[in-house]
């Protein structure tokens, strides 16, 4: 048993991304990074439980493209705190690029050197698990507290990674929900409904969006050309049907692309471009010329468009829910660790999954994460980005799982040939690329035209993977 003792844990705020994305990458300059700030510490004693295990002196060797230690001149985030001081674990970091991350971690699993722990990426699974480069954490579930109440409110995140039975992936935390921004004071110019207001008496659904963008179009006087929408919704629309375009059904991966769920996201996309309703060039922010009523985007870009938009009263809601669908799905980022084949490190591992787990829920660590949300960002004395408190508390609200259902679909994890950019063009880009790009950057006009030309390539992933597990 490991001997109890008094520990005291250094609360430090760690703000975790209201300006953070899933496949819809921010610019280089925007760090998509959980960051920490400098804030009141609040000394916090803690009695750790009586445990079955001791990881105390374990060190967990990390392979990623950022560190958990801090800086030089950082504080250690919450997680690292509980890990360090209560069960007496260490991390080392060994670097590698965002590009190269699954080729170094395929080279240091073939050449037998110690990688414990990964970090999660929609591209690693399920491929990863197929290829044998990760180990389930099932074994490990007491450790976690899977069982005491601390994941009760994420458990259908987990369930929904669930694959053969077991537990490869176990988000800790969804974050960086794709949003729509609006402007308040330009709704109530054009006399349209608030779609927040909507939102709350679930009312904003697709048909409540298209309306509001025709009459927002028609209601033009000719001075500046109108649209309707402009940001990356691509994805947002199609998981707001609670489909995936590949899901897994009875242990057998399928092809979902013809269903009557993506089908009619489909059409709503092709409607949108047919009526002139989308403006394609990418913008990071909510225009400035109010010339598009909505932006589509992950949170992270929601405190630049404050800012270039100060008087504008923006609001932000979840992408509409299909008119047919049973809860608000949502598109968001999965907050989580892998286990790395071969490891002898599982314990520590996850235990150091608990601790982001634990920073990720105590009321203590969530109101200094809010304080530090809501500081205003400034550079050479001008306002560079800012998130109002309501705005805030908003994007809480659509992460709480009792009011969302945040959409896996396994078919950004099934290798480059579904999901990657290639080299930016219509013949290179992954399927899934296409199949949320193409029509709303005019390239392709029909969405049958474009299921017609990309089913067969995803029949032919998904049978090439359902063949190598059996």
């Amino acid at each position: 048993m490991r001997k109890s003792k008094k520990v005291l844990i250094m609360a430090v705020a760690v703000m975790s991304a209201v300006v953070s994305c899933r496949k819809v990458e921010p610019p280089e300059s925007v760090s998509t990074q959980s960051s920490v700030y400098e804030s009141s510490v609040d000394i916090i004693e803690t009695e750790p439980p009586e445990e079955d295990f001791d990881i105390s002196g374990e060190t967990i060797t990390w392979l990623a493209d950022y560190d958990l230690n801090p800086s030089s001149n950082g504080e250690r985030s919450v997680a690292l705190s509980v890990f360090e001081d209560v069960y007496g674990g260490k991390i080392n970091f060994v670097y590698t690029t965002a590009e190269n991350k699954f080729n170094k971690l395929s080279e240091m699993l073939a050449s037998g050197e110690e990688v414990d722990m990964f970090p999660y990426d929609s591209d690693i699974f399920p491929i990863g698990v197929i290829n044998e480069q990760f180990q389930p954490l099932d074994p490990y579930f007491d450790i976690m507290g899977m069982n005491e109440g601390l994941w009760d409110d994420i458990s259908s995140a987990v369930d929904a990674f669930e694959y053969n039975g077991e537990h490869y992936v176990i988000p800790y935390n969804v974050s960086n929900p794709v949003v729509v921004t609006y402007s308040r004071k330009l709704m109530e110019q054009e006399k349209l409904e608030d779609p927040y207001e909507l939102y709350k008496k679930g009312e904003w659904n697709w048909d409540k969006m298209m309306q509001m963008m025709q009459k927002f179009v028609e209601n033009s006087d000719g001075s500046v050309r109108r649209y309707g929408i402009n940001g990356s919704f691509g994805t947002a629309l199609l998981q707001s049907t609670g489909k995936g375009i590949v899901s897994l059904e009875n242990g057998r991966f399928q092809n979902n692309i013809k269903s009557p769920e993506i089908k009619k996201a489909g059409a709503f996309m092709q409607k949108m471009t047919e009526n002139n309703l989308v403006y394609a060039p990418y913008l990071s922010h909510f225009a400035k010329d109010n010339s598009t009523l909505f932006f589509v985007m992950g949170s992270w870009a929601l405190g630049e468009s404050n800012a270039l938009n100060p008087d504008s009263d923006l609001m932000v809601v979840p992408f509409p829910v299909s008119p047919d669908a049973d809860k608000n799905y949502i598109s968001c980022s999965f907050d989580a660790r892998m286990l790395v084949r071969n490891s002898t490190k599982g314990e520590a591992v996850a235990t150091y999954i608990k601790c982001e787990r634990i920073a990720s829920t105590q009321e203590e660590y969530k109101s200094t994460q809010k304080e530090n949300a809501l500081v205003v960002r400034k550079s050479a004395g001008k306002t560079i980005s800012f998130v109002t408190e309501e705005q805030y508390d908003a994007l809480q609200s659509f992460l709480d799982m009792t009011n969302s259902a945040p959409m896996f679909d396994f078919a950004y994890g099934m290798g480059e040939k579904m999901n990657s950019e290639g080299d930016y063009t219509y013949q290179t880009r992954g399927v899934m690329n296409n199949l949320t790009e193409a029509i709303p950057n005019y390239v392709v006009s029909s969405w049958s035209a474009l299921c017609d030309e990309w089913a067969g390539v995803i029949d032919d992933v998904v049978n090439e993977v359902n063949n190598r597990i059996g």
